[in-house]
């Protein structure tokens, strides 16, 4: 017999151990309930629809409490489901102008959509990284296409268009979207955005790909746009290692979204050695002819199989991209919105600590206007606040500011020496500049976490506080100091 280990001994003993115990629990329990039972049977009728109500109460409220915790975050405005039709979009314009929001953006997306489908084109986008050959395959494809070049709005990036018209009658424009390795290896705003505005696009590689190719091509793939993968410079292969690479590149893109991947060549230049009749050898450069064929075959067997629902996937997308822009404005006119809060409650706590001038009335004014300074900005956001949150939120806030306490103070302290000739303060100056600074800190990490999360997390926005606190705290100090002193009437130059 061969020794057994005595780690396998202790655990062996362990379970044992564990299994009679558990084993000694179910009878005890079982024990108990069999005597509630039958106390049950024999007591009052009062007595047993008392225990059956409590029982009904236990389980509603255990039920009640699995959803809660359970239940899925509300959506944040970048998450809610886009208009599908035009008209829905533009109520949602409406409604963003009757709010006041800038909508300069989403209403040159929509008059860009009109544009384009007035010039009834079917548009093609290409993209790619920079040595991939992108744009000599485009050249390649479209030798006799009429070329324009335009810039992406806000950068320096050019993007090529080539006009032309297929032999079934379509006529298309095919954008060259600048080489990926320009904008980071991935889809910058810019070009997804221009991505969504296409009706197809191509992803051009020279062969397998890339982790940071992969990544770009997933996030193409999630638009929901028809896409073809180019495969391209495919003459530097034998047809045997060409039919592996187009079966493993295939087997790879099916893996990140569908997409049917084309061999292509733009044509490429081989060098060949010529033996003069003197005996000297030359270079001599052969250019192949580009095979492009399948390409052009398979774009318009795309458009074909699409032909119904192409312009109505670009509208959908577009209507993505208006909505974004819509969002955009949304969480620029909120975060306007906040800072205009958070700075006209960090003041008014400000003054109420300077005109506070009985002891301990000071602490009464800040937590009124701390309770409201958090329903004016989950009001803003439209969240829901509980009142309990918010108590559990203060009280958070106060386990914090009380490890803080003595830092603000001394920054507090420093910032008035900025100010000459304001001599000696008493202690109610100081706390009025620690108030200011802890309300201003307080204020905008509820504003970061309601922005971020769509709901009140009290553990999120304490945990934030701290952050807030130390990002500008001398520049906090002497803005709420110089208020301070208006309020007293002291010198402040």
């Amino acid at each position: 017999m061969t020794p057994r280990s005595p780690v396998r001994l202790v655990l062996a003993l362990g379970t044992a151990l564990g299994l009679l115990g558990l084993l000694l629990v179910a009878i005890i329990l079982t024990d108990t309930l069999i005597n509630i039972w039958h106390n049950l049977r024999e007591g009052p009728l009062w007595l047993q629809a008392g225990v059956a109500i409590v029982l009904v109460l236990f389980f509603l409220l255990s039920g009640w409490l699995v959803w809660h915790v359970s239940r899925p975050a509300p959506k944040r405005a970048s998450e809610r489901e886009a208009p599908r039709d035009r008209e829905g979009i533009e109520q949602q314009l409406e409604r963003a102008k009757a709010q006041g929001l800038g909508t300069q953006a989403a209403e040159m997306e929509l008059a860009r959509l009109a544009r384009r489908r007035a010039a009834g084109r079917i548009e093609v986008a290409f993209f790619g990284e920079i040595s991939t050959g992108k744009s000599s395959l485009i050249r390649a494809l479209l030798p006799d296409a009429m070329v324009e070049t335009s810039v992406l709005g806000g950068t320096t990036r050019e993007i090529t268009e080539y006009h032309w018209h297929s032999p079934a009658g379509d006529e298309l424009v095919l954008r060259d979207m600048p080489g990926l390795q320009e904008v980071g290896g991935e889809l910058d705003p810019m070009a997804r955005d221009e991505a969504l505005r296409a009706h197809v696009v191509i992803y051009v590689v020279d062969g397998d790909l890339t982790r940071t190719q992969a990544q770009a091509l997933e996030q193409l793939l999630k638009l929901g746009k028809p896409t073809l993968v180019a495969l391209n410079k495919t003459d530097r292969l034998s047809p045997a290692e060409l039919e592996q690479v187009v079966a493993r590149l295939q087997a790879r893109v099916h893996r990140l979204g569908e997409a049917e991947v084309v061999p292509v060549s733009a044509g490429a230049v081989v060098t060949a050695i010529r033996r003069l009749p003197d005996g000297r050898e030359e270079e001599v450069e052969h250019r192949l002819p580009p095979q492009v064929e399948a390409l052009q075959l398979a774009l318009q067997r795309l458009i074909d199989s699409h032909a119904e629902t192409l312009e109505q996937l670009r509208d959908s997308t577009v209507f993505v991209l208006v909505q974004r822009r819509l969002d955009q404005a949304l969480a620029a006119h909120r975060r306007e919105q906040a800072r205009g809060i958070v700075s006209s409650h960090a003041k008014k706590a400000v003054v109420g600590a300077v005109a506070a001038m009985t002891p301990g009335t000071d602490l009464v004014i800040q937590g009124y206007l701390a309770s409201r300074m958090i329903k004016a900005l989950a009001d803003l956001y439209e969240v829901p606040v509980r009142k309990v949150d918010i108590e559990l939120l203060l009280e958070l806030i106060q386990q914090h500011v009380k490890t803080q306490v003595t830092l603000v103070l001394a920054v507090a302290g420093n910032a008035f020496k900025a100010f000459p000739g304001v001599g000696t303060l008493a202690g109610g100056a100081l706390h009025a500049v620690a108030y200011g600074m802890l309300f201003d800190a307080l204020g905008k990490s509820l504003a970061q976490s309601l922005a971020s999360r769509g709901e009140l997390h009290p553990l999120q926005v304490a945990d934030g506080f701290e952050e807030q606190l130390g990002e500008d705290i001398k520049g906090s100090a002497a803005r709420y100091a110089r208020l301070v002193l208006e309020q007293l009437g002291k010198p402040r130059d």
